[in-house]
């Protein structure tokens, strides 16, 4: 009996987990910018919805798009692979920005009302603990162009 009891609380807890990650991104607020002199590109994503805009002065207005299921199961994925903590620390590991090889981009992550922001990295070059999930919202933008 104690068997049967310890295997179902095992499976609720884990039932709840899983459901308590989405809900956790699903109040997370991800942007990623990335820019040069000649490009802009920011993308703002929260719960199953994706703000692009292209235009650093603000003058036209940014595109909303609805996150697919799909993707989003993929970008939960990737957001739980992430260690939060971990996030200010993470090595660049390229610097094609240095000499206009690649445009400069960033990381912000809102979790819970605390911030974790990632040093500047090449846009297309993200640190490896976060490239999927960087790879993923910046695909979200180019399914639109």
């Amino acid at each position: 009996m104690k068997a049967i009891s310890l295997i179902l609380l095992t499976i609720f807890l884990g039932k709840s987990c899983s459901n308590e990650a989405q809900n956790d991104i699903a109040n997370t607020t991800l942007q990623y910018t990335a820019t040069t002199r000649g490009f802009f590109q920011k993308i703002v994503v929260i719960n199953q919805k994706a703000t692009i805009s292209r235009d650093r002065n603000g003058v036209e207005a940014p595109e909303e798009i609805t996150i697919s299921d799909a993707d989003w199961k993929e970008l939960v994925a990737s957001f739980e692979k992430i260690n939060l903590e971990e996030v200010p620390n993470l090595k660049d590991p390229t610097q094609k920005r240095f000499y206009d090889g690649a445009a400069i981009a960033d990381l912000k992550i809102r979790y819970k009302d605390k911030n974790y922001e990632t040093v500047p990295f090449d846009h297309g070059f993200p640190p490896a603990a976060i490239e999927k999930l960087v790879t993923k919202i910046v695909s979200l933008a180019k399914e639109k162009e």
